[in-house]
């Protein structure tokens, strides 16, 4: 075997093609989106390079595949570096630069961006990753949300799942944007009313880059408290029909694209999971099983107007294996859940003179069939839910002069809800008892909103970004909030920043917890006033520190007027079930009585990568998170970690070669600790604290280049010193003692991706 495998490698080694690599791409004005002539496009560290043509494309031959950083200056402009272009004989690379004017001059010196791009109307706590940056980071299994977990104010609530807790605040507080579409989850087997799943269905591969805002976030964004995650598909390639074919840690599946006349192209991915084999072989009792699908078109009709075709789908799940009375036992602790969803949507874009529009019409849907079985193979909870959005949006961005910006939106939804739930009789661990028997209703709610954005520059160092926005939810009685938003950056130097924001920010509650009990429609919209203050030093121009102090006030969080110690910011994590007695479902009399707080520092120094090919990015958190219940009592937070540390970085070899590694540290979570009857009390809540959670993960890739077709393998190691980290704990029935539950051990993976 290891002879094969020597002589495979020796064989690839010789195959490997001699061809140089190509780039193409456009620049276009980030406000107008007109295409820029004239823009000097440099490849640094070479003599090569092309400047733009009337229509704002370019193109660039005779590159030796490896790793880039390409630039892209225009007088008037901020220069715009893009790092970690990877050039292959698969295909051609294409770039899309977005330039925003300069507006920002100290003493005769222009204020650039270059490596850290400025956004107008973003100010605050902001990062911005690519698509090789996403997909090289360890122990993320190539997932977009995963890749997030090293950014200053993140906390996970479980090392096997990807529920966000940003800055204090709950795992249903995040919102998604893919393409300008809203989804509510992105996840498989994703919680009802949160946000958190164990694994992305949202493909990597058609990734062009991502921005996530953990706080202070403008007007435009709505409907949610901590964070916003943008996602931006590229689109699918024009020269000719090409494909990828991946088998990765834990799914295998296949990718095509390719132009569709002169004016269009389409992509088309097909993923599916392969740990159902392997648990099924393997003799687990709890098997998971998922699909996935993506599915973009665009169309030029002409150069001012654009039409785009976005699908993304998701199939979930889970299969008992109820072998053995142990299994069935094991397997009644679970609540298991199969899901449908997707979302689908046509959007328009027209460019005029001094911006552009964009009109999208779109749907969201989500089938929960939701199941928790006893002992003797009895349903004890169901809950079969659908949630359908049918949404009709509209966005304009018009440059009013070369500093200004204003940024005007609407959007009307039509929510389909229908609940059938039947939980006949549950006492918890701390001796409530839910009474909700059973239901089946069939609602019809509808969503406004509108926002208004202006930014702009004064002085020639003062940005200012201020907006305001309203929501309406019809299905509570106090359904229409104002969020006045204000953000400022003060450029000290042409090295440093000094940057403000605060605003209010509505969420309204989730669709299920307003299904069980009619009175709950008197909730209002839970509210929370941000202040942001932070400093920016530019090291280098691949060198960036930034340091943030947060304060977030919350109001009218739903509140459990049967458990009165229970506020639902304490909840949406993990898959629910008995677990933790069924709390984020809201499935009892709720009242808008829970408050809270949270706020901490933030530290971090990123480096990118440039003329040295090392990168990486250090992080530190200090925060404090309460919530105060209808008992008036202030306690911990869930999901609060005092201290959040990491550390992550890489280094690029060659073409070839390339290590990266990542280490996280945190404090222990808060929990509530077990009787010696197995029930809890309420004076104990979450008054102990798991142990210090931390892990290592390594990562090596190796790329191989052939004629017309490129193949990269990597192998990733996560928590390569096999540390046991408890992320929960549970009462054992049968053998009357608590079982700590750790997250997996050492886990190796391997990958392999064929692309042409």
């Amino acid at each position: 075997m290891k002879s094969f495998l020597l002589l495979f490698i020796i064989s690839l080694s010789v195959l490997t093609g001699q061809e140089k690599g190509i780039v193409t791409g456009k620049v276009i004005d980030k406000l107008t989106r007109e295409p820029l002539p004239g823009v000097n496009i440099s490849v640094i560290d070479t003599d090569l390079g092309a400047a733009t043509a009337i229509d704002g494309k370019f193109r660039i031959e005779n590159l030796a595949f490896g790793t880039y950083r390409i630039r892209a200056s225009f007088v008037g402009y901020n220069p715009v570096v893009v790092t970690d272009i990877v050039v292959t004989s698969a295909k051609e690379i294409y770039l899309e630069f977005e330039l925003v004017e300069s507006s920002i001059e100290l003493d005769g010196i222009t204020v650039t961006s270059d490596y850290f791009e400025l956004d107008p109307s973003e100010i605050s706590s902001i990062a911005k990753f690519n698509y090789e940056e996403i997909r090289r980071a360890p122990g993320g299994f190539e997932d977009v949300i995963r890749a997030l977990s090293i950014v200053p104010g993140v906390g996970q609530a479980s090392a096997g799942r990807n529920d966000l807790v940003v800055r204090g605040g709950a795992p249903s507080e995040n919102l998604f944007l893919v393409d300008g579409l809203v989804i509510p989850n992105i996840n498989h087997f994703g919680s009802q009313g949160a946000t958190g799943g164990p694994l992305s269905y949202v493909n990597l591969d058609f990734v062009k880059s991502t921005s996530f805002s953990t706080g202070g976030f403008s007007a435009i964004y709505g409907d949610k408290l901590s964070s916003v995650l943008t996602i931006d598909l590229r689109d699918g390639r024009n020269d000719r029909f090409g494909g990828k074919g991946t088998i990765s840690a834990s799914q295998f599946g296949l990718n095509l694209e390719g132009p569709i006349g002169e004016k269009g192209s389409f992509i088309i991915s097909a993923r599916r999971s392969y740990l159902d084999f392997i648990f099924d072989a393997a003799g687990f009792n709890f098997v998971p099983e998922y699909w996935d699908g993506l599915a973009k078109f665009d169309y030029n009709l002409n150069a001012k107007n654009k039409l785009s075709f976005l699908f993304i789908g998701a199939f979930d799940r889970v299969k008992f294996n109820n072998e053995t009375a142990e299994d069935i036992y094991d397997n009644s602790r679970i609540l298991g859940t199969n899901q449908n969803q997707y979302v689908a949507g046509l959007s328009y874009r027209h460019l005029f003179d001094k911006g552009f529009y964009t009109i999208s019409l779109a749907r969201n849907f989500v089938d929960y069939n939701s199941f928790q079985k006893d002992t003797l193979l009895q349903p004890f909870f169901t809950n079969k839910s659908i949630e359908a959005e049918n949404s009709l949006k509209a966005d304009l961005v018009y440059k009013l002069y070369s500093t200004a910006e204003l940024n005007i939106g609407a959007s009307a939804k039509l929510i389909e809800f229908e609940a059938d739930i039947l939980l006949p009789f549950y006492e918890t661990t701390f001796g409530d008892t839910l009474l909700v028997n059973s239901f089946n209703d069939k609602k019809t709610f509808y969503k406004y909103d509108f926002y208004a954005q202006y930014s702009d520059v004064f002085f020639h160092r003062l940005r200012l970004s201020a907006g305001i926005r309203g929501d309406y939810f019809n299905a509570i009685d106090e359904g229409f909030n104002f969020s006045p938003r204000f953000s400022l950056s003060y450029q000290l130097t042409h090295t440093t920043n000094i940057n403000f924001s605060t605003g209010i920010y509505h969420q309204s509650p989730s669709y299920v917890w307003l299904a069980a009990i009619e009175k709950n429609n008197e909730l209002k919209m839970v509210k929370v006033n941000q202040f942001v203050l932070g400093v920016e030093q530019m090291i280098n121009d691949d060198l960036r520190f930034k340091a943030e102090a947060f304060y977030k006030d919350y109001n009218n969080y739903p509140a459990s007027k049967l458990r009165t110690y229970l506020v639902l910011a304490n909840t949406g994590a993990g898959f629910a079930g008995s677990d933790d007695n069924f709390a984020s479902f809201g499935l009892e009399p709720l009242i808008s009585g829970g408050s809270g707080t949270a706020k901490g520092v933030e530290l971090s120094l990123q480096k990118k990568s440039s003329a040295v090919p090392l990168y990486g990015l250090v992080s530190l958190t200090l925060s404090r998170t309460n919530f105060t219940s209808l008992d008036g009592v202030s306690r911990s937070g869930t999901y609060y970690q005092k201290v959040i540390a990491n550390l992550s970085g890489g280094y690029i070899f060659n073409e070839k070669w390339e290590a990266s590694f990542k280490f996280r540290f945190a404090t222990g979570a808060p929990y509530t600790p077990f009787n010696s009857d197995g029930t809890q009390s309420v004076s104990k809540y979450n008054s102990e604290r798991f142990e210090a959670y931390h892990t290592l993960d390594l990562r090596v890739d190796r790329r191989w280049n052939f004629e017309g077709w490129s193949l990269i393998t990597y192998i990733d190691v996560q928590n390569i010193y096999n540390r046991k980290n408890q992320t929960s704990i549970r009462w054992n029935k049968r053998e009357n003692k608590v079982d700590d539950e750790s997250s997996i051990g050492l886990l190796p993976s391997i990958g392999v991706s064929i692309e042409w």
